[in-house]
C-alpha cells in the first residue's frame, strides 16, 4: 500500500507544499540566475526513470556558458557563478526537481536518476535501481554521495528498492536535512565531480 499509493500521495502534496512555501527563494534564484546565465536560469537534461523511461530533469543552472578563445567551454569549476556556488552549498540547485515530482517523473526519495547512456552498462542487479521512481535524495546520497564508488552507490540503491518503507524514507529525510545543515558531501556536484560510469568490472 505504501509503495504503490501512499508514497505517491505524500510526494505530490509535499512537493506542492514545498514549492508554495519556498516560492520567495525560488523567485529570487530564478531572477538571479536569469541575469547571470544570459536568460537561462534552468538546466535541463535527459535522465532515466522508473522502468528505464527517459524523462527531462530540471535543475537550477549553476554554471555559465563562457568559452575560451577557441570557442570551447571553460572547465566546469571555472564556470560556476556566485549564486550557483551558493545553490550548491545549500543544495538549492535541486529544488526545481519538485516539478518533476509533481509530474510523476520522480519521487522525493529514491535512487538518483542517471544518464540514459548508462543503461547498457548496468549489470542485472544494478538495473534493479529502476524498479522504483528516482528521487531528489536517496539512501546512497545520505551514505556518501560522490565520496563512494559507483558500485557502492548501486548497492545502496538496490537496498532501497528491497527495503522501501515509510520509516526508511523518513530516516533518509532526516539524514538529508542533517547533511544540508552541516554541509556534508554537499559541494560535490553530480554535474561536476562525478566521474562517468563505465560499467562494473564484474558486469
Amino acid at each position: 500500500m505504501y509503495r504503490s499509493f501512499v508514497k505517491l500521495i505524500i510526494d505530490f502534496f509535499a512537493a506542492l507544499f514545498g514549492i508554495l512555501i519556498l516560492s520567495p527563494i525560488l523567485l529570487f534564484l530564478v531572477i538571479s540566475l536569469f541575469i547571470l546565465n544570459n536568460g537561462k536560469p534552468f538546466f535541463y537534461q535527459a535522465r532515466t526513470g522508473k522502468n528505464g523511461r527517459i524523462f527531462t530533469i530540471i535543475k537550477f543552472k549553476t554554471m555559465n556558458d563562457k568559452t575560451d578563445l577557441d570557442g570551447n567551454l571553460l572547465p566546469a569549476l571555472e564556470r560556476v557563478t556566485s549564486v550557483g556556488n551558493l545553490c550548491r552549498k545549500l543544495s538549492l540547485d535541486e529544488l526545481p526537481q519538485l516539478l518533476n515530482v509533481l509530474k510523476g517523473d520522480m519521487s522525493l526519495i529514491g535512487p538518483r536518476p542517471l544518464l540514459p547512456q548508462y543503461l547498457s552498462r548496468y549489470n542485472e542487479r544494478q538495473s534493479r535501481r529502476h524498479e522504483v521512481l528516482p528521487g531528489i535524495t536517496g539512501w546512497a546520497q545520505v551514505n556518501g554521495r560522490n565520496a563512494i564508488s559507483w558500485e557502492q552507490k548501486f548497492d545502496y540503491d538496490v537496498f532501497y528498492v528491497d527495503h522501501q518503507s515509510f520509516v526508511l524514507d523518513f530516516l533518509i529525510i532526516l539524514k538529508t536535512i542533517n547533511k544540508v545543515i552541516y554541509r556534508k558531501d554537499i559541494n560535490s556536484s553530480e554535474s561536476v565531480n562525478m566521474s562517468e560510469f563505465q560499467g562494473s568490472k564484474n558486469s
